[in-house]
């Protein structure tokens, strides 16, 4: 009995993934977009600043509890849809990398 339910939850960990709550931002920012909003006084938001950095060539990462993490398949979507917002993001870490199977929204970003 014990056996077979740790085969289930080992066959549910790997069909879904691990989990991470954090913020949607760009490789040139991480933790921190204050630098570069203080140099671009157009970029008012969070996500105004995640776009404009991807627009200009860096790449999605996840901030979550300090740890930035590299993110795989930046073609997704949800992505764009979630710059700069706080997510829930599923899908399976690989190194200091995620590839991302599932993104949604977890509310308004503490300030």
């Amino acid at each position: 009995m014990i056996k077979t339910a740790v085969l289930l939850a080992f066959c549910a960990a790997s069909m879904y993934g691990a989990s991470w709550t954090g913020e949607i931002s760009d490789s040139a920012c991480g933790a921190s977009h204050a630098k570069m909003m203080g140099e671009h006084k157009d970029l008012k938001t969070d996500r105004d600043c995640t776009l404009a950095c991807v627009k200009a060539g860096s790449k999605y990462v996840l901030v979550s509890d300090g740890k930035v993490f590299q993110i795989e398949n930046q073609s997704l979507p949800a992505l764009q849809q979630r710059a700069g917002q706080m997510v829930d993001v599923t899908g399976d870490l690989k190194g200091d990398s995620i590839v991302v199977s599932k993104i949604s929204a977890v509310g308004k970003k503490k300030k």
